[in-house]
């Protein structure tokens, strides 16, 4: 059994309590509710993992205890729950651990499995191996009986504020650190920008803050509907041919 394996199966197997009684937490870093907040500082464990060369092999030994929640695939959970990672960007990949990491975003879920990588190098690896990963073409969609109408408009407001950061086909933009979005699961979407709109994720793009403030909910559940709906040309996993007769 491997050192990731083993911490995987000692997370599973420990009491329901072991949150409310490990003092093993992230000590909060300073936000975006903060006066001083820069978005994306260049600076600590996260640069020194863009720097280094990912590898690949490594990372899938790595990411094994990540697939208890976000699946071997990396296609997460459609409830929402666990994101879909498959595809994503290394920078993002290693921004957000490294954010959650230091305290920066508030994931206590998240943050005792983020801790079982040692170092900048594992880091950089397990981020390489999610960005070769295929992004999976059944994920959690908008469901209402309105879905149409909902995703016509949510492309409308898509179009004229997000597009541009993004991209048209929701593959988002390495190097400024801005996530692949087509795939994504549709509840994940909605928390995420509620979230980023009411201030809850303290780790956010003052940018993106200043776009989405405005929005009401009935906004948000447009955007997701339309965001959920997007696939993105050579990043997508082929469709299964199923058995043959």
């Amino acid at each position: 059994m491997n050192k990731y394996l083993a911490v995987a199966l000692a997370l599973a197997l420990a009491p329901a309590t072991m949150a409310l009684a490990n003092p093993n937490v992230a000590e909060k870093k300073a936000g975006i509710e903060s006066s001083g907040y820069v978005w994306n500082a260049q600076e600590g464990e996260k640069i020194e993992a863009l720097h280094k060369k990912g590898d690949v092999k490594e990372g899938k030994e790595a990411y094994e205890i990540c697939g208890a929640c976000h699946l071997p695939s990396g296609a997460g959970r459609p409830d929402g729950t666990f994101p879909q990672l498959a595809g994503q960007h290394t920078t993002v990949v290693i921004k957000q651990m490294a954010d959650i990491r230091a305290g920066l975003r508030d994931n206590p879920t998240m943050y005792p499995f983020a801790q079982t990588l040692t170092d900048a190098q594992e880091l950089a690896n397990v981020a390489s191996y999610i960005e070769k990963l295929c992004i999976p073409l059944d994920h959690g969609k908008y469901e209402g009986a309105d879905a149409a109408l909902q995703i016509s408009k949510g492309k409308e407001l898509y179009e004229k504020q997000c597009k541009e950061c993004h991209g048209m086909n929701g593959e988002g933009n390495k190097e400024k650190f801005y996530p692949v979005i087509a795939g994504q699961h549709y509840k994940y979407l909605l928390r995420q920008m509620t979230q980023i709109r009411d201030g809850k994720r303290r780790n956010a793009n003052p940018d993106m803050v200043k776009i989405i403030k405005p929005y009401t909910d009935e906004e948000l559940v447009a955007i997701s509907a339309y965001q959920a709906s997007m696939t993105m040309p050579g990043a997508m996993c082929a469709p299964s041919k199923g058995k043959k007769k």
